[in-house]
């Protein structure tokens, strides 16, 4: 298959695939259907270093302020320079500045292209590493054929409505489906562009080397594979997944990725370049030779997890089905980390969750993704200190 970016050809190489989990019933998918998968995580990592500054055994979350409320189906969340944030409407396809202060909405702007329908739309946004000075936004969203990973120029100095520039497509062609279309983006450590990519519901594209479903890609900001990725001339950094939609790194570079398993697990991993995480031989901890098994899991009603961010020595998952934050401790931590659970319920679904600096995380509600219910209330952003 031929990969993707405008004059840009990308063949994917060779490598076995297999792991991870990806969507939950009236977490993100309109099922689970399908047996259990076995999983052969034999080698899973350790999640730290004895001796490094490990957080308390017992934690705490407490929302401080709802910052702002009235959101449509929010998916993705980007922190602007000096604290307001930009947040995205899946199923409006449009990008929404919230000021930080005062929760004061506006709307920027519709992003042409977007064609949203079941699990697709506009969904994760970054900002460039270079946005001080190119003040370039980046967004993954659904179009007619596919999805695809776009940059616009963000000029806050032009009128109200002409800000948001027309979309340069820097990556296209992964797979689009009713289902199971990732959607996450950041920028790394190493200022290079990860993308979550699900496997639409079709289990083969998982361990398929010619497709990009049930990936996660790592491309530069131009949209070519990555250097040192770790496959030639691939955007592919690891197989096997179903349905990631959360990625962070903590200080010692590590990446942590959530995803939606399908009968039984629900997962969070580290992700190692050229892992391979099991789906759709494997569900959960199995410990099979070969594939990479979860730091954690949850069974599918405790989370159907979505995004998730990294503060105070601690990988923070937002649930959807879960209906609740999690919290894994994960700095200084040998063996198996426990995870503890916080607001349960009391917000409802919980989409995303980005860190806001110091020990406070910014936390995205999702009763109006279709669904949910609206009835418990429209969509919030919330502010929340953690330790």
């Amino acid at each position: 298959m031929i990969v993707q970016r405008p004059a840009v050809t990308a063949v994917l190489a060779a490598a076995a695939l297999v792991f991870a989990a990806g969507c939950s019933s009236g977490g993100d998918a309109p099922d689970r259907a399908g047996s259990p998968s076995k999983r052969d995580g034999s080698s899973r990592p350790a999640t730290g270093k004895a001796g490094a500054d490990a957080p308390p055994e017992k934690g705490s979350a407490k929302v401080t302020r709802t910052l702002t409320t009235g959101l449509k189906s929010p998916w993705g969340l980007a922190p602007l320079p000096g604290g307001d944030l930009l947040v995205s409407s899946r199923d409006e396809g449009t990008i929404t500045r919230i000021d930080g202060k005062t929760g004061k909405k506006t709307e920027l702007g519709a992003v042409p292209g977007v064609s949203p329908g079941g699990e697709g739309g506009l969904m994760g946004l970054a900002l460039s590493p270079s946005y001080a000075s190119d003040h370039f936004v980046y967004a993954y969203f659904t179009t007619e054929s596919d999805n695809r990973i776009a940059r616009m120029l963000y000029d806050e100095k032009k009128p109200s409505g002409e800000q948001l520039g027309a979309p340069d497509t820097v990556f296209k062609g992964i797979p689009k489906g009713m289902i199971h279309n990732g959607g996450r983006i950041a920028f790394g450590p190493d200022k290079m562009l990860y993308a979550g990519a699900g496997e639409t519901g079709d289990t083969d594209l998982a361990q398929d080397k010619d497709s990009l479903g049930g990936k996660i890609l790592r491309l530069t900001p131009d949209g070519e594979p990555a250097p040192g990725n770790p496959f030639d001339d691939s955007p592919v950094y690891s197989y096997g997944h179903r349905n990631v939609q959360g990625l962070a790194w903590d200080e010692q570079k590590r990446l942590w990725a959530s995803e939606f398993g399908q009968d039984t697990w629900d997962e969070l991993n580290e992700i190692k370049p050229g892992g391979n995480y099991g789906w759709p031989e494997v569900e959960g901890k199995e410990g099979k030779e070969g594939f990479r098994d979860p730091v954690a899991q949850w069974k599918t009603s405790e989370a159907s997890p979505s995004g998730v961010a990294y503060a105070e020595g601690s990988v923070w998952m937002a649930g959807l089905r879960g209906e609740r934050l999690w919290r894994v401790p994960v700095r200084g931590v040998t063996g198996d980390p426990e995870p503890q659970a916080f607001l349960e319920g009391v917000y409802g679904r919980l989409r995303t969750v980005v860190p806001a600096g110091g020990d406070k995380l910014w936390l995205v509600t999702n009763e109006t993704d279709s669904r949910g219910t609206p009835e418990k209330g429209d969509d919030k952003i919330l502010e929340v200190r953690v330790k």
